[in-house]
């Protein structure tokens, strides 16, 4: 399966793809301009309360937010030390609170939209580009195709870490080899589905 859509009739799932990808990218635009100054701390928090608050709005439920939120506590940990390190504690809740916006927000948007509404839409919206030469439906491709992994990776983090736990290894670079592999079969998988209906070469 390449699509993670959850088929739901609530306001996120009635809203248009364009919209959508547009709220995204503007709030990614928007938290990108925001100093990372212990000012910015409660405003980056409260982004992160929106998003998070936006799962049971959309009908996602309870559940599909805590997937999310366990799916993203190694990266938090992980960035969030290491920012925290290097730039100091302010800087590392605001970055590290940047990201899992977004990471969120992408995640409510592949749940909730189609894949074929959402590759629709990017040609629609890079249909311009084509006077130049440009492959737009491959590139609504790749851009769909990306958006989806955002979750799948996550999956594949949660699963090698659980894994991990069991047999009492601890966290390390040796964690991002059995995460690339899996990555890599699915990105082998994705393009064997995609050569069966046509879509690569």
């Amino acid at each position: 399966m390449i699509s993670l859509y959850r088929p739901g009739s609530g306001l996120l799932h009635r809203t248009p793809a364009g919209v959508k990808l547009a709220v995204l990218a503007v709030v990614a635009f928007g938290i990108s301009f925001l100093p990372a100054a212990p000012a910015m701390i409660v405003p980056i928090l409260v982004g992160v309360a929106g998003a998070s608050l936006l799962f049971p709005l959309a009908g996602l439920g309870m559940r599909e937010l805590g997937a999310a939120w366990w799916r993203l506590r190694w990266l938090i940990l992980i960035l969030g030390a290491a920012l925290g390190v290097f730039v100091g504690a302010p800087a590392a809740i605001v970055n590290t609170g940047r990201l899992v916006i977004l990471l969120l927000l992408a995640e409510l948007l592949t749940r909730t939209t189609r894949t074929s509404a959402l590759m629709a839409t990017i040609v629609q919206l890079l249909r311009p580009l084509r006077a130049l030469g440009v492959d737009v439906d491959a590139v609504a491709l790749v851009l769909s195709l990306t958006l989806t992994m955002v979750p799948v990776v996550g999956g594949f983090v949660h699963a090698v870490r659980e894994a991990q736990d069991a047999r009492g290894v601890r966290l390390g670079l040796r964690s991002a080899l059995p995460i690339l592999v899996r990555t890599m079969r699915h990105a082998d998988a994705v393009g064997e589905a995609l050569a069966a209906r046509g879509l690569a070469p």
